[in-house]
């Protein structure tokens, strides 16, 4: 008689791609957005090629510079505040075992678990590693979202820089004459092939998050190229 076995089922989750997908995703919908609008209100200024890809080069670069050391600094200090945070812990764990173990506790007993066996499961994790167990369930510290600085600065310069050359490319490419047109259009495709491919990337709604990247896109170029119109009027 053939046993027939049963497949597995196995979830596909997402949670270990947020640090990096995140900083992916704002450095490449930074570069694209800043870009581009840097670009096309410089082109509604002025109709001199050299000076638009000029002020759209030196954006690229102040802002690949700028994204990776914010994403540093800003990533840094929440490292150092998990670290304080995981001192802290430690010292309450080897001064006052007992009082933590109540504490994890009572943790899993306010989620539903039955008070006797949340004590045995705190005192099992405890035995096993105490210090990570208080990490995860008390202070929302896990492996998958630690901060990470230099790979967060390091994704965000790069990301960005790759979304910044899609309108540059776009200016050198498009007649001058066509040039806000063209590169508003490449802008928010790429926008939304962002959207889309972020969204596929973790698991989220991709209709919404291409709507919701384009829209704001559209909204910055507007507003720029309209400083741009009226301060090229008045020189």
């Amino acid at each position: 008689m053939n046993s027939v076995e049963s497949p597995i089922s196995k979830e596909h989750h997402f949670v270990q791609r947020i640090g990096w997908l995140r900083a992916a995703v704002l450095g490449a919908n930074d570069g694209i957005v800043s870009t581009a609008s840097l670009i096309v209100g410089v082109a509604a200024a002025t109709p001199d090629r050299n000076s638009i890809l000029i002020a759209g080069i030196a954006g690229l670069v102040a802002g690949a510079m700028s994204m990776a050391a914010g994403e540093y600094v800003s990533v840094s200090s929440q490292s150092d505040t998990e670290r304080a945070d995981l001192v802290t812990e430690q010292k309450a764990l080897d001064e006052m075992p007992e009082e933590e173990l109540r504490e994890l506790a009572d943790i899993y007993v306010e989620r539903g678990v039955e008070k006797d066996l949340a004590e045995k499961v705190a005192r099992q994790l405890m035995a096993r590693d105490a210090l990570a167990s208080h990490a995860r369930d008390e202070l929302g510290i896990s492996e998958h979202a630690v901060a990470r600085p230099i790979q967060a600065a390091f994704t965000s310069a790069l990301t960005f820089s790759a979304g910044a050359l899609l309108p540059l490319v776009a200016m050198w490419l498009a007649p001058l004459s066509q040039a806000i047109w063209v590169v508003s259009a490449a802008t928010l495709i790429s926008l939304a092939a962002l959207g889309a491919l972020s969204a596929r990337v973790g698991g989220a709604k991709v209709l919404t998050a291409t709507l919701r990247v384009t829209f704001w896109g559209a909204i910055a170029m507007a507003v720029t190229a309209g400083i741009g119109a009226m301060f090229g009027t008045v020189l």
